[in-house]
């Protein structure tokens, strides 16, 4: 019996032990689901990353060499002046300048234009001769000579061309090259001697010159082995100041000279009677007298390329000046 009563109590106390748990587990909050998982999500790669390319600096393209042609003692209106226009006119360069004696035999009104605008009025602006229509752009620069001096001092001249400056002497820049137009002809009311005004006007205007060029011009040759000779009162120091070149007519040959270091010219035959050589001089490198031509020259940021050809197109020399 006391079994059964011990038995009877242990149940009792299971029942309420049960009891108690359900009332507890009744009182916690229901229980969180575990989340369903998300799939995983689609990646794309990423492109690889270019290095870039250094960044290169175009090299500039240099501009072409102009051309010009040069002229001397040429106003004639005869046949030797026609053809040697008709060989400037095929080269069809940039411009012309002259060496003087542009209109012989006096410098007269009367023949200048049949003598210049007859055969290179389309470089010449303002034009207003009988021959045809002017450049838009003055595009011949020339230079008096003697010849060009003998008629009411020049004023034919003056009167025909509109120059720079004074006219009588004057300087222009084209591209690389600065030229300086002279007047060498002792009638020159500034002086044509070393310590003359036009001479240190010159001289100024080399040295205030930032072109990669400087080519002076003018009539009277300070060295010639021709008829006439060198004319001692030119003999400035045209490469000390800066000058990189010297042309000049007067006698009617043609002479390339090596003075100081750079080159001298002497372009006299582009029509007027043709003169003999004396002895030559010792800074004479080629003397030509034999045909009528002019000169066609080519000049670039680095180089100068002077040549000679005969009114029939043949070269008769070349010289080249070149700079780093």
């Amino acid at each position: 019996m006391r079994t059964d009563r011990l038995v009877l109590r242990a149940l009792g106390n299971l029942c309420t032990s049960l009891l108690i748990l359900s009332l507890l587990a009744s009182c916690l909050p229901p229980p969180t689901p575990y989340p369903t998982p998300s799939p995983s999500p689609t990646l794309t790669p990423l492109p690889p990353t270019a290095t870039p390319s250094p960044t290169s600096t175009p090299t500039p393209t240099p501009p072409p060499p102009i051309r010009f042609a040069v002229i001397g003692d040429y106003g004639m209106n005869n046949q030797a002046e026609a053809d040697v226009a008709a060989l400037i006119l095929s080269w069809q360069p940039d411009f012309i300048i002259t060496t003087g004696d542009n209109n012989y035999p006096s410098g007269s009104a009367a023949t200048i234009d049949a003598n210049i605008g007859q055969f290179f009025h389309a470089f010449i602006a303002p034009y207003t001769g009988n021959y045809g229509e002017g450049a838009t752009e003055n595009r011949f620069f020339p230079v008096l000579g003697n010849h060009d001096w003998s008629t009411d001092r020049a004023q034919p001249y003056l009167d025909y061309f509109t120059l720079p400056g004074n006219e009588r002497y004057y300087d222009f820049v084209w591209d690389p090259v600065h030229f300086f137009a002279l007047d060498s002809d002792d009638r020159e009311p500034d002086g044509v001697g070393i310590s003359s005004v036009q001479a240190a006007w010159l001289q100024a205007g080399l040295a205030a010159s930032t072109s990669a060029w400087n080519v002076v011009y003018f009539h009277h040759p300070p060295y010639s082995s021709g008829r006439h000779g060198s004319t001692d009162w030119m003999r400035w120091p045209f490469s000390v100041w800066g000058a990189d070149a010297v042309l000049s007519g007067h006698d009617h040959t043609y002479e390339r000279l090596l003075v100081d270091g750079i080159p001298y010219f002497v372009n006299g035959v582009g029509g007027a009677a043709r003169y003999g050589f004396r002895t030559p001089l010792p800074e004479s490198q080629f003397r030509y007298n034999a045909g009528y031509g002019a000169m066609l020259v080519a000049v670039s940021e680095t180089e100068m390329l002077f040549e000679f050809y005969s009114r029939a197109g043949e070269l008769k020399d070349s010289y080249r000046v070149t700079k780093p």
